[in-house]
């Protein structure tokens, strides 16, 4: 059996206390599917890509874990990637409330 994905990074969310995380985190559940944007422009991370919950920013892939995801971004591979929520922790600081896990989705059709 051929696998659909296959697991790439998993990390917790940077940044999200300064986005819309407290907004929408009782709207978020382990497995809802986010989706990542490419700043490229970003002042402060030239590899930084955003994470997002519909239209709502939550915050970053943390830096350092960024660099080789945004030039698949950049590349135009952006279905690529399958990016789910694996762990809410609500009562944790908010920088470690959600953790989240990125898979490379297969290009093989089965």
């Amino acid at each position: 059996m051929k696998k659909i994905r296959r697991h790439y990074d998993t990390f917790t969310i940077a940044g999200f206390t300064y986005w819309d995380g407290c907004i929408v985190l009782d709207q978020l559940k382990i497995g809802k599917e986010l989706s990542l944007v490419l700043e490229d422009e970003n002042k402060f991370d030239a590899y930084a890509v955003a994470i997002y919950f519909g239209e709502h920013k939550l915050g970053y892939i943390p830096r350092g874990a960024n660099r080789e995801i945004s030039k698949f971004l950049e590349m135009g591979y952006n279905d690529i990637f399958e990016v789910r929520i694996n762990r809410i922790t609500p009562e944790a600081e908010p920088e470690g409330q959600v953790g989240i896990i990125v898979y490379i989705k297969s290009a093989i059709k089965i």
